[in-house]
């Protein structure tokens, strides 16, 4: 048997102090995360994938249903395979409707459920109270964690994490006494960490690590002990430990093999954009500047751009040089100071299917990328800094007093982080100061302005969008939308043809369509409208603007029934005051003229601005 820490018997129950003292610091770090994160609840949705992910999402409006159920199981929609973050995303709805808070709010429940879980698990599997409290603290604070808590879409983050700290945790259970019902209980939570996000799937690899350490599994391994017995764990040879990761290796192999699919699917694989070269470049790089944001976290962004050009070579050469020194030192003290190794590979390790050689979206690196790789190199930090002030007899106060200052100063910037995803304007304005050659920043920031009524202003930042990447797609469909809105349809069906002609995303592809429908139906042409409409509806059944374009040609044909039918599906799949006036107008055709004024009277009831409604869809009903 091999014995985890000298002092105390097997379990935390039996021994009173160990477990209040526990449980104090794991309930305080809870409250602290949650007091430090509370901000993020005066949040609003952003255009980021919160729009099309939650707000218009017919089936989470819909809330938990059996029909959500069967869609979550299903879907590839928005390129991925996770059924129990589209659940979890369904009870918001059912909970909170729209109120972004409320999304914010769970967000940030589950990511200080995941900091005590990590203490919990760092403490029982090592002994040490405070080193562990640090590393978990120093998850809960570090501001590059901010993107996965306060970006309400990226509940799949925190969802999943709080499975994968879970199953970790009931694989130390299962070292302990190994038994099939307690390997059942692991192989089940790791199967919900998919679920939430395919982040996960290096979990095999990362329970061989802690195997090695800090649970010393394997046979014929000796290490330093902990100062208190937590428990025991029986080695096993190597050749056992492996086999005993199959079944959930074959899980992350399925689940792999589901995401392919499903990012294929969407067309969400750039790895063509990109030569091999550029992505290796991209990984070396990207890796150190991963290292660089943990010990100074400063100009974090919510979109880093892929280099399209190849780095210079002293600087490739000078990321690859600090790696292969980093790993030959942590392999070098593997015996004397496991931790280090066991860290390093951790962060390797589970940054590997996310640091771009396979290349999913455009971004060169993401700061939600980091959430599980960073607790490898926490623990390498606060454990090497911890034998350090033990070997030079530093105070234990003066130790503490640093730690405090260096979680104070990541709070504030975790303070300061959160402010910046407070709306669509202010992340993406923060995101063009922080970095350069941004066209999807650009993009974005033009999007929020379009709706925001400032199109002049959009129109600045689609432009500069173009000088970065004349082949933008975005761009050119925002300056297509430009010139519709002004009234120069022959221009925008210019520039809708010309996303056609390049754009293979199927969503792309389909509000494309959609916008050159519309402006083929302002002209008059209805002939060239509908198969627009029709088309966009084929790439993407639920558009609701296609609905209602299909709706308005109906409506202009004298098919009234047909139009009452478009608009009503279109309002189930996005209620709008609008919409709703113009269903109001095709009852009120087909001669149910009592029904089409109740409808308006509701709509006059509830709109936040009953005359703008009206006036837009008088508009849409007199261009017809």
């Amino acid at each position: 048997m091999n014995r985890l820490q000298p002092n105390h018997k097997s379990s935390f129950e039996l021994f009173h102090s160990p477990f209040k003292r526990a449980l104090v610091l794991s309930l305080l770090l809870a409250v602290v995360t949650l007091a430090v994160y509370s901000p993020v609840t005066r949040n609003g949705f952003i255009n980021l994938d919160d729009d099309t992910y939650i707000l218009n999402n017919p089936h989470l409006r819909a809330g938990l249903t059996w029909n959500t159920l069967k869609w979550s199981l299903t879907s590839f929609e928005w390129d991925n395979w996770y059924p129990l973050t589209w659940l979890s995303h369904a009870l918001d709805y059912s909970l909170f409707g729209a109120r972004a808070g409320g999304h914010h709010l769970v967000n940030a429940i589950l990511h200080s459920l995941s900091a005590a879980i990590l203490f919990w698990l760092l403490y029982s599997a090592t002994g040490f109270p405070w080193r562990s409290f640090l590393v978990a603290a120093l998850f809960a604070l570090h501001p590059i964690n901010v993107e996965s808590v306060a970006w309400a879409a990226e509940r799949k983050n925190v969802l999943s994490m709080l499975f994968f700290l879970l199953a970790l945790a009931a694989y130390g259970w299962y070292a302990r006494r190994p038994g099939l019902s307690r390997y059942g209980l692991v192989f089940l939570l790791f199967l919900l960490a998919l679920m939430s996000k395919p982040q996960v799937v290096t979990f095999p690899f990362l329970l061989l690590l802690w195997d090695f350490w800090p649970l010393r599994r394997v046979a014929g391994w000796t290490s330093p002990q902990g100062p208190e017995e937590q428990g025991t764990v029986s080695q096993v040879s190597l050749p056992k430990l492996l086999l005993e990761k199959v079944p959930l290796l074959l899980l992350a192999i399925a689940n792999a093999s589901l995401t392919v699919l499903a990012q294929r699917y969407g067309h969400a694989m750039h790895g063509a954009y990109y030569s091999l070269l550029n992505r290796v470049e991209n990984t070396l790089v990207s890796y150190v500047r991963y290292l660089i944001f943990a010990v100074w976290p400063l100009n974090l962004a919510a979109f880093y751009p892929h280099p399209t050009k190849l780095f210079p070579l002293s600087k490739v050469v000078a990321s690859l040089f600090l790696l292969v020194v980093v790993t030959v030192v942590a392999v070098w003290q593997y015996r004397r100071r496991p931790y280090l190794i066991v860290g390093w590979f951790w962060f390797l390790g589970a940054m590997l299917p996310m640091i771009g050689l396979v290349q999913v979206g455009q971004q060169a690196m993401a700061d939600r990328y980091a959430y599980i790789p960073y607790i490898g190199l926490f623990l390498m930090l606060v454990w090497t800094l911890a034998e350090w002030g033990a070997r030079r007899k530093i105070p234990a106060l003066a130790l503490g007093t640093a730690a405090a200052a260096a979680l104070i100063a990541l709070g504030f910037l975790t303070h300061r982080e959160i402010g910046y995803w407070r709306d669509s304007q202010t992340l993406w304005s923060r995101t063009l100061v922080v970095t350069q050659d941004n066209n999807v920043a650009h993009d974005s920031l033009a999007r929020f302005l379009v709706l925001d009524g400032r199109s002049e202003e959009a129109v600045s930042h689609v432009r500069a969008s173009l000088v970065i990447d004349p082949h933008d797609l975005q761009a050119t469909m925002i300056l297509g939308t430009y010139e519709h809105s002004r009234g120069h349809y022959a221009e925008a069906i210019n520039l809708y043809k010309l996303v056609l002609l390049h754009a293979d995303d199927p969503d792309i592809r389909a509000d494309a369509f959609t916008n050159l429908g519309s402006a083929y139906r302002q002209l008059g042409d209805n002939a060239d409208a509908k198969p627009c409409f029709e088309q966009a509806l084929r790439l993407s059944p639920n558009h609701p603007i296609a609905l209602v374009g299909l709706g308005l040609i109906a409506l202009h044909g004298g098919d009234y029934p047909e139009a009452a039918r478009q608009f009503s599906q279109a309002m189930k799949l996005q209620p709008t005051d609008v919409g709703y006036l113009l269903l109001a107008r095709a009852i009120e055709l087909e001669g149910h003229a009592d029904q089409a004024q109740a409808l308006r009277q509701r709509v006059s009831q509830l709109s936040p601005d009953f005359a703008a409604a009206q006036k837009e869809a008088n508009n849409l009903l007199s261009s017809n």
